[in-house]
């Protein structure tokens, strides 16, 4: 048994699916189950139709268009004739997003309205790669992950249930994927209730590695549009590197700092396990890639990972005593029940400093419970969050930033090197 997972922008346009065809028919697929992304930019204009939806613009069944006009050009290059309701479903799915953007209780709770419209990009294009398969007379069965990945109620960031997973994954997908290519969905799950709900952005590796550490698969395979795991972004830095091999612990330090090829809650199944991951270019398949696995394999050069839109919390007492264990426990506390993460954390005697994503002004309501615990926390914008990781703590001998940069914060932890950084 062998995992496969395709990103968006693996399945962008027609040539895409028609690439993914092309790889399955490379290798045995009969004992393959495929974990698919949406397509291309699907899941950011979905989110355009929850902002509609939720704030009732007027706007929605707009913005929804624009999603099935998209769908509709692949599939008119896919099939003859091809249409959005030439496909055996979709006319389904379409009435079922009319009706949940026409709910009268779009308005009540955005979190659950996001996980309940989102993941539509991964079910549509889940269903036009697995008839695009079964027209090339390459056979599949089509499963929907919902049906054996079940979570907790944490909308948009939902942890797995792995009792209940485990049992539905043995039980009832086992069987199938044995003798079956399974096209199934990354990122969705089911919540107790019957919700659906998500296993936050990028999770579709996530859900690759659920399935494939119940299923007990030899390999999972994550296909990109890079190399393999590179020692930067190429498109932010030059003379970047592919990494040929790479230990559990070193991927889970990178993804853990932001680096965008593994997502960071893919390894540590994979690692209990024993499951070796591979990364490997959908654009040469018979690349060998990047290998994750439990071999002693050394880093051989500095690994620089760089997140844009980043925002500092500085928050302190208001009468400038210590910040103590208590408070702490408060700040933590507000933080996860608020849902946002910290990239950084910086603690002096009297400031607790925090580097988050700036996204959906989900700090607002954070900053606004620290204050009613009587808190002070002032806030920084536009700034930039560079890491550079080695095992070994080797950097750069120099570190060369923009003129018109300034570095705000810095901080070393003994294999990895921190600037927060603002343009001037």
């Amino acid at each position: 048994m062998r995992i496969f997972k395709f990103g968006g922008a693996s399945i962008k346009d027609a040539a895409g699916v028609k690439n993914v065809a092309s790889i399955l028919t490379m290798v045995d697929s009969n004992d393959v189950l495929v974990v698919i992304s949406a397509m291309g930019k699907t899941t950011n204009a979905l989110e355009s139709v929850i902002h509609h939806t939720y704030h009732n613009t007027g706007e929605a069944k707009t913005a929804l268009k624009v999603v099935f006009d998209y769908h509709n050009g692949i599939l008119a290059e896919l099939f003859e004739l091809g249409n959005l309701f030439g496909v055996i479903d979709l006319k389904n799915i379409y009435r079922e997003l009319e009706n949940l953007i026409d709910s009268p209780s779009a308005q009540d709770d955005y979190d659950f309205l996001y996980d309940q419209i989102i993941g539509y990009g991964e079910l549509i294009a889940t269903k036009i790669v697995s008839h695009y398969l079964l027209s090339q007379e390459i056979e599949n069965q089509w499963v929907d992950a919902r049906n054996f990945i079940i979570t907790d109620a944490r909308h948009r960031d939902a942890r797995v249930q792995w009792k209940e997973t485990e049992e539905l994954i043995k039980s009832n997908l086992m069987p199938i994927a044995k003798t079956n290519l399974v096209i199934t969905q990354g990122f969705i799950a089911r919540g107790k209730g019957g919700e659906t709900t998500t296993l936050g952005r990028e999770g579709s590796d996530y859900s690759a590695a659920i399935f494939g550490s119940v299923l007990g698969a030899e390999s999972i395979t994550i296909w990109k549009d890079v190399a393999g795991v590179m020692n930067a972004d190429p498109k932010k830095f030059d003379n970047a590197v592919l990494i040929p091999a790479l230990t559990y612990n070193d991927a889970i330090e990178l993804a853990y700092y932001g680096a965008s090829v593994i997502h960071p809650k893919t390894i540590q199944p994979l690692k209990a396990n024993h499951i070796p991951l591979f990364v490997r270019s959908f654009l040469n398949p018979t690349a060998p890639g990047t290998k994750v696995s439990d071999e002693n394999s050394r880093i051989e050069v500095a690994c620089k990972i760089h997140k844009d839109n980043q925002l500092l919390l500085e928050i302190s007492t208001k009468d400038f005593t210590f910040i103590a264990e208590d408070h702490l426990k408060q700040i933590f506390q507000a933080m996860s029940e608020n849902k946002v993460r910290c990239n950084l954390m910086q603690n002096s005697a009297i400031v607790f400093r925090c580097v988050i994503d700036n996204k959906e002004n989900k700090h607002n309501p954070l900053v606004k419970a620290l204050e009613q615990l009587g808190l002070g926390v002032s806030v920084q914008t536009d700034l930039e969050l560079l890491s550079i990781y080695h095992p070994e703590g080797e950097f750069d001998s120099a570190i060369h930033f923009a003129s018109n940069q300034t570095i705000v914060l810095q901080q070393n932890m003994g294999n990895s090197i921190h600037y927060l950084l603002k343009s001037n």
